[in-house]
């Protein structure tokens, strides 16, 4: 803890004594409840992500052939190289606006299937690989409210080829990225070294089945101490990507099933609390999957059960090892959302079988909370179903009026909406938590400030003042949450992550309307820098976020 964060707590004692730090409380009961937005948005929901002006920018695939969204008059996508079509006039991309439920076409030159991408300090999302000529190219987009702007492209913006690949944002606010099909190294974007691009990562060979591979899009977060967490087939090591050295191996996870694609569990980096403390824990949660041997019993159209498992570690502590729980339902292909209130949600997927063209049956409709700080046995607590099945390349993101954006689907090699399981899936819709529920309306908190986009340093303290429509305010069950928005395809939510931050106590200044001292983590491992979404929750209840910059 530097000098600053020590001088701004005790100011922060002295101002406001007793004060609580990071308190939890269950969210309000119920069920959740499911909203259609869009019944088509002319093609399928494969990659999403959040950006700073509340566009979420959607992709899939370019060698699908046509999608059922035209680019606007004169354009087209010319590509030689294509295996579908060489002038495709369709979008395999779009800008969606969430506050007026629209979304437009862009354009995309190269194939995006199975690529990767993260958040640039400055709010553009870098998006990095995909398939064919796509595998090398790096893609910029740049958040703007405007209707002429479009994915910009670097032709070889990578050293090697990354489909199926994993990016992570980084301390200092640039991106790793680790694996790719049958590439066992990592790059950094921007470039580090120019004499040295990618460097080889052991692991990933140690973790390679040469028949399923099952150790594509590696689940990476970020630990506490700045090194990367990284789990592949069934095990994990902590990895100092700077000096390209193992830090530590943890424990195979119990039962030995591969965790990754095609068994596609996925994987969670657990809120990070006691910010202003000394040490800082960070725990991971794994769950789901598919069984060792899934993905050939598909082939011959043996759908095994999924995996109904967790594996939950705290990856600081000495000796760490693996705690298992069982969910309520198997399921392979689910994403795991962190909520503003510290809760994960557990979405889409199947029962059984894996990832791959129609090589899963039974969707899971229903999603699944759980709650990390209640006694184990307590955690899990079903949710309403959606009607609509999420099965191989769906996706799910956090909103900052947190709903879950929930769209995508499409176990086909092109797209297809008839004499299949299951159709190729155009629709976006959105999961309601039950922190949304109208009743929780007088509890629920509104930020008058800090302002949308305001700046801050780290270890800074700063007012948050907000109103409570009910008027009352329970000093004993305030929490305030930073969110850095998701990159989410095939079951992982790429740099998700989620902190608690220190507060002081809140006090009065109007007629339902308080304040409170909050401040910032103290360094770049514990939030890069960029952009995230601020909450404040009263009695479970997170209001609406607001955006803020890291910096």
């Amino acid at each position: 803890m530097n000098r600053s964060m020590i001088l701004s707590l005790l100011l922060c004692h002295l101002l406001f004594p007793a004060a609580p730090s990071c308190r939890r409380v269950a969210t309000a009961s119920g069920s959740g409840r499911w909203t259609l937005l869009q019944n088509s948005i002319g093609i399928t929901a494969m990659h999403m992500q959040l950006l700073n002006n509340d566009r979420v920018i959607i992709f899939d695939r370019t060698d699908f052939g046509h999608s059922n969204l035209s680019l606007p008059l004169g354009k087209c996508r010319r590509d030689a190289a294509d295996m579908s079509l060489r002038v495709d006039c369709t979008a395999h991309s779009v800008k969606y606006d969430i506050e007026s439920n629209t979304f437009r076409p862009l354009t995309v030159q190269t194939d995006i299937w199975c690529s990767s991408g993260s958040v640039a300090p400055d709010g553009r999302l870098v998006q990095a690989g995909g398939f064919n000529d796509g595998e090398r190219r790096v893609r910029i987009f740049r958040p703007c409210f405007n209707t002429n702007c479009d994915w910009e492209e670097i032709e070889n913006g990578l050293a090697l080829r990354r489909w199926y690949a994993t990016s992570h944002v980084l301390p200092d606010g640039s991106q790793i990225i680790v694996g790719g099909r049958r590439e066992f190294s990592y790059e950094f974007l921007p470039k580090r070294d120019f004499s040295q691009s990618a460097y080889f990562l052991r692991f990933l060979v140690e973790t390679f089945d040469p028949k399923t591979e099952n150790n594509l899009y590696p689940f990476a977060l970020l630990n506490v101490d700045g090194n990367l967490f990284i789990f592949a087939n069934n095990r994990a090591i902590l990895f100092d990507y700077k000096s390209s050295v193992v830090v530590r191996n943890f424990p195979e996870i119990p039962g030995g099933d591969p965790r990754n694609y095609p068994s596609t569990g996925s994987a969670v980096l657990l809120p990070l609390k006691n910010l202003r403390g000394l040490s800082v824990e960070a725990e991971v949660l794994v769950c789901g999957g598919a069984p060792r041997g899934s993905f050939f019993q598909a082939q011959t159209g043996v759908f095994v059960g999924a995996l109904n498992t967790c594996g939950r570690i705290k990856i600081t502590d000495p000796s760490p090892t693996w705690v298992m729980e069982t969910m309520p339902v198997a399921r392979v292909m689910g994403d795991m959302i962190l909520l503003p209130n510290g809760d994960v949600l557990i979405v889409n997927g199947a029962s059984a079988g894996t990832a791959g063209w129609q090589n899963a049956r039974d969707p899971v409709l229903m999603p699944v909370i759980y709650r990390p700080d209640n006694p184990e046995g307590t955690r899990f607590e079903p949710q309403n179903p959606t009607t609509i099945p999420r099965m191989y390349h769906s996706s799910a993101i956090l909103l900052r009026d947190g709903r879950v954006l929930v769209g995508g689907s499409n176990p086909n090699i092109g797209y297809t909406f008839t004499d299949v399981p299951f159709p190729t899936e155009l629709s976006l819709e959105a999961f309601l938590p039950p922190y949304l529920d109208s009743g929780s309306s007088d509890l629920r908190p509104k930020i008058w400030w800090p302002g949308s986009h305001d700046k801050f340093g780290y270890g800074q303290l700063f007012a948050v003042r907000f109103s409570i429509s009910g008027g009352s305010l329970d000093q004993n069950s305030i929490s305030v949450t930073m969110v850095a928005p998701s990159f989410t395809t095939h079951s992982f939510a790429m740099s998700q992550r989620l902190l608690m931050l220190y507060w002081c106590n809140a006090t009065a200044v109007a007629n339902s309307t308080f304040e409170l001292r909050v401040m910032t983590p103290g360094s770049g491992n514990l939030a890069p820098p960029g952009y995230y979404i601020l909450f404040l929750i009263h009695q479970g209840i997170p209001g609406e976020g607001v955006w803020v910059q890291i910096q």
